[in-house]
């Protein structure tokens, strides 16, 4: 999950937001505003409501130092971290990369629940050093104590992709060594608590707890969803454990001059049936042009645009070597938001690898072992 709105670097790691994050934290001020009010009525409207704003922010804070230890970790093992994004259902840490050993997994995994549960024995420790009067930062301390000890446990629950279910994952590596039927088994054990979830929200909705149980069961569907994900590409990768880049790129890579106009490349895409093509400037490989590019530019603009103005440079793109496993060129693709890699050796462009042909290696695999 990308970030919608940035908000800056920490560390060196860009912190953002979806937009789903505001929904979160409307409903949490509200709920915080009707909680407050009620243990204590005599506080103030304006009170209240800045006690719950603060409360609010200072929980968002938490979550963000939750994610924040598994990034600082991923980075002190050597594993880049591009962003952690907030959104509805807590944060998520973007890593580019995944652990080489069963014992950095499990660290990467351990280090957000004990970070939720220090920052909860902090806040109940000021709670015992401050006068026991009911005050407001009594009241905001005793709350973000209990959340977080509650994100930490609920962390610890073993459906993957939870912490618990990294360190699930972990464990099971650290026991048989092997690291795809780890994921893959932790993936079924995330589907299975996430069923569980649904169901007992199901339930608990009927049984009145209204939006509580709506909300544990929206959890478990993304739970479901998440482990669903996981294990189709725990599945995928084992279907490209030998493969490399180079067996199945497209080696005869169409090409078109930069200097020819967008309308010109439009009607060589509808006569060819090709998605992609080369972009030649003076005999040399400028970049590649697809569909999505053109998008870009307004049908009016076709015929005095030129290919090289909507073309993605080549030295912006992330080109992957023949010998590349093909599993780490989809991630790429992943991560790049794009569905065409071109593939060089030496300097040179020896093909281009696009999604299609990694559909129809599937499609052929499919029906060879059927």
């Amino acid at each position: 999950m990308r970030s919608q709105i940035r908000l800056g670097k920490v560390f060196g790691i860009q912190i953002g937001l979806h937009y789903s994050w505001f929904l979160i934290a409307l409903l949490i001020v509200f709920s915080l505003n009707a909680q407050f009010h009620l243990a204590n009525p005599a506080w103030s409207v304006g009170l209240v409501l800045g006690l719950a704003i603060a409360t609010a922010v200072l929980f968002f804070v938490c979550l963000l130092l939750h994610e924040l230890a598994h990034s600082l970790v991923a980075k002190a093992r050597g594993i880049p971290v591009r962003e952690i994004t907030l959104f509805a259902l807590g944060g998520v840490s973007q890593i580019d990369g995944e652990s080489t050993d069963a014992k950095t997994e499990f660290q990467i995994a351990i280090v957000g629940p004990l970070t939720s549960a220090v920052i909860g024995l902090l806040c109940f420790g000021a709670v015992y050093a401050l006068p026991k009067a009911v005050t407001p930062g009594i009241a905001m301390l005793t709350w973000l104590g209990y959340i977080n000890f509650g994100l930490a446990a609920f962390n610890l629950v073993p459906g993957y992709p939870l912490d618990g279910g990294r360190i699930l994952r972990s464990v099971l590596w650290w026991k048989s060594g092997d690291a795809e039927r780890a994921t893959h088994n932790a993936a079924v054990t995330g589907q299975v608590v996430g069923g569980l979830f649904v169901t007992l929200g199901i339930v608990q909705f009927f049984f009145g707890a209204n939006v509580g149980g709506l909300w544990i069961a929206f959890i478990g569907w993304f739970l479901l969803q998440a482990a669903g994900e996981t294990r189709r590409q725990a599945s995928l990768k084992r279907a490209f454990e030998n493969v490399r880049v180079g067996d199945i790129m497209s080696h005869d890579c169409a090409t078109v001059d930069g200097h020819q106009s967008v309308q010109d490349l439009v009607e060589r895409l509808f006569k060819s049936g090709r998605r992609c093509f080369v972009v030649m400037d003076d005999g040399h490989v400028a970049g590649l042009v697809t569909p999505q590019d053109i998008r870009q530019v307004s049908r009016t603009q076709w015929p005095v645009t030129l290919v090289d103005a909507v073309m993605r440079p080549l030295e912006g793109l992330h080109a992957v070597a023949p010998e590349t496993p093909l599993g780490n060129a989809l991630q790429v693709m992943a991560k790049e938001n794009v569905n065409q890699l071109p593939v060089m050796s030496n300097s040179h462009l020896d093909g281009v690898l696009s999604r299609a042909e990694v559909l129809n290696y599937l499609q052929t695999r499919a029906e060879l072992e059927q």
